[in-house]
């Protein structure tokens, strides 16, 4: 086991994570990030970001990232490749092991490991995927506008998605398992009150239909085993997402859905010197963003954490001049 110390060290990467060493970098904090399993998160396998400030005709997800990478690197961020496999919070400075064989003693840590969509496992499902397969309807909704959708899911989520959905498209057909919502009452009127959503209960997907991009998609009831086609030129996954925060459950307080929990009004966890940021504490807009956002604050609520520390420190040396 390799061993090294570092001053900030950064989670994850994506928008959060990113902008967060734009900050940390910037701020003179000489912060270090291992970009975990999917360097550049969620919007590497997202084709056309037309949503976030700045770029004014669009940009391809992973182009995206990589000039966030770019400019974190530009103010010396040391990105590095990795991916945080355990982590010890139970004293001070904080340890992460990286692959298994590498030991970070750091001073203030960034988490930034995101989160990831649920999917149903079909083939055709991963194949088409930024082709008309999505898992956000408010990132990807807008491109299907005035066409045929379907959703799958029968939570708030898919509630939320197929109500969004069916302001811009012109009919969205909701694909429930089983012969009721889940989703809370009121969503589920929401989704009544929506002239142009059809349900079909009992019902699976079996396939997204299409060669290059989403055609269709055949369903299957799984009372009857009868088979239907429906035409379509987006589908949209919302059964959920998993927070990528596994390895910090011994130490960090988690929602009964896996989120970190933060003080309000800030990206503190409830370990000292250790804040999240992005989707790994977001469960409500998980847009890119409002991750950036919460990036920018990890960064600065860091900052802010380690200039006390010093004065912590100077303070004790004065008294143990003066003893």
């Amino acid at each position: 086991m390799t061993e090294e110390k570092v001053n900030v060290l950064i989670i994850g990467s994506g928008p959060a994570g990113y902008t967060a060493a734009i900050y940390a970098a910037r701020a003179g904090l000489n912060p270090v990030m291992y970009q975990g399993g999917q360097p550049g998160g969620q919007l590497t396998i997202t084709n056309d970001v037309e949503n976030y400030p700045g770029y004014p005709d669009g940009i391809n997800g992973p182009q995206m990232m990589v000039d966030f990478q770019k400019q974190a690197e530009r103010f010396g961020t040391d990105v590095r490749f990795g991916l945080a496999t355990k982590v010890d919070f139970s004293g001070y400075p904080h340890k992460v092991i990286i692959d298994d064989k590498h030991e970070i003693t750091a001073n203030a840590v960034i988490i930034s490991t995101g989160a990831s969509a649920k999917w149903l496992g079909l083939e055709s499902e991963q194949r088409l995927n930024g082709m008309g397969v999505s898992a956000c309807a408010v990132c990807d909704g807008f491109f299907y506008k005035g066409q045929d959708v379907v959703v799958v899911g029968a939570g708030d989520t898919a509630a939320e998605e197929a109500t969004y959905l069916s302001n811009i498209c012109n009919k969205v057909t909701m694909i429930v398992r089983r012969d009721e919502m889940r989703a809370s009452k009121i969503m589920q009127r929401r989704v009544e009150k929506a002239k142009n959503i059809e349900i079909l209960w009992n019902t699976e997907t079996e396939e997204v239909l299409g060669k290059d991009e989403v055609e269709g998609v055949r369903v299957v009831n799984n009372v009857t085993g009868e088979k239907t086609e429906i035409k379509a030129t987006g589908f949209f996954v919302a059964i959920g997402h998993k927070p990528n925060t596994e390895i910090f459950k011994d130490f960090l307080e988690l929602n009964d859905a896996g989120y970190i929990i933060t003080k309000p009004g800030s990206t503190k966890t409830k370990v000292e010197g250790v804040f999240a940021s992005g989707d790994a504490q977001d469960f409500i807009y998980r847009q890119a963003v409002t991750a950036a956002g919460t990036g920018c604050m990890a960064a600065l609520d860091a900052e802010r954490f380690l200039a006390e520390k010093e004065d912590e420190l100077e303070e004790q040396e004065e008294v143990a001049e003066k003893a």
